[in-house]
């Protein structure tokens, strides 16, 4: 389930900046860093981090390898993924209130 979550993170993530900056282009702003990018951003290194970085060591963990314990590291990975719906929802208030 966690693979599915990621990898379509990815590709949405990938699809709201191509739609961003088409918004950009039809307001004449000059391509850039604004803060809708930044949370889309924010989100995308979120969902790398849970899925890609600390999953592997969750089950190196299980394993009783790592320097981190499986139940620290299960703690991370859930503040990572509150932090990135919070930025999610950051991002759908800032482009339905424009």
């Amino acid at each position: 389930m966690f693979a599915i979550e990621a990898h379509a993170s990815l590709a949405v993530a990938v699809v709201l900046l191509i739609l961003l900056r088409r918004m950009g282009a039809r307001r004449a702003q000059p391509p850039g860093i604004d803060a809708n990018v930044l949370l889309v951003l924010g989100s995308l290194f979120f969902t790398i981090t849970g899925y890609f970085v600390l999953h592997p060591m969750m089950a190196a963990a299980r394993a009783g390898e790592g320097a981190l314990s499986f139940g620290a590291l299960h703690g991370l990975s859930a503040a990572l993924f509150a932090l990135k719906a919070v930025l999610v929802l950051a991002l759908a208030w800032r482009l339905t209130a424009a």
